[in-house]
């Protein structure tokens, strides 16, 4: 597996990535992903054998970004990192793509958001995403609050804090 950032050309495998993981991730439009990805500071692509398995992005405090999830976290923390999306194509999960991705995530926030103490991200309860929960909590996540969406889905509001840059190992 190949893990490398993501160019404007992997627009079309990750929107095909994204939409078959609904509701896992948010629905959304070619053209809204591709603002999601302008205004991420980390967004990630992994790569199997020249395919496109999964991508991530991720934001930073002052984006330009309508996500009701994402303003609840900038409404309360100052620095942080906000995982918009992750998604893992259905062949290539259960494979360790995800957590090479948080970790290359966290390197990276280190590196290009020093500031930031805090990984944010959701996870839905309702429609439950039992197995990202699961995840989530192995990894060290935390809940912090929780919120209804406005298409009637209930998120876990999560945090997890940023190694120190001198914690990390490269």
């Amino acid at each position: 597996m190949l893990l490398r950032d993501y160019l404007t050309d992997d627009l079309e495998a990750t929107h095909r990535i994204n939409a078959a993981e609904v509701p896992a991730v948010g629905n959304q439009t070619p053209e809204g992903l591709a603002h999601i990805a302008a205004e991420s500071v980390i967004s990630l692509v992994a790569e199997v054998e020249g395919t496109v398995a999964g991508f991530c992005h991720v934001m930073a405090p002052g984006a330009d970004y309508a996500s009701k999830n994402y303003l609840w976290f900038s409404e309360r923390y100052r620095d942080f990192v906000y995982l918009d999306r992750i998604a893992i194509a259905p062949a290539f999960q259960r494979r360790g793509i995800g957590a090479s991705m948080y970790a290359t995530v966290e390197r990276l926030a280190a590196q290009r958001c020093p500031a930031s103490d805090s990984f944010a991200l959701e996870v839905n309860l309702r429609p439950r995403n039992e197995t990202s929960l699961t995840f989530h909590a192995a990894l060290g996540f935390v809940e912090v609050g929780q919120r209804e969406t406005d298409d009637g889905a209930l998120v876990t509001m999560m945090v997890k804090p940023l190694a120190e840059p001198s914690d990390i190992v490269i």
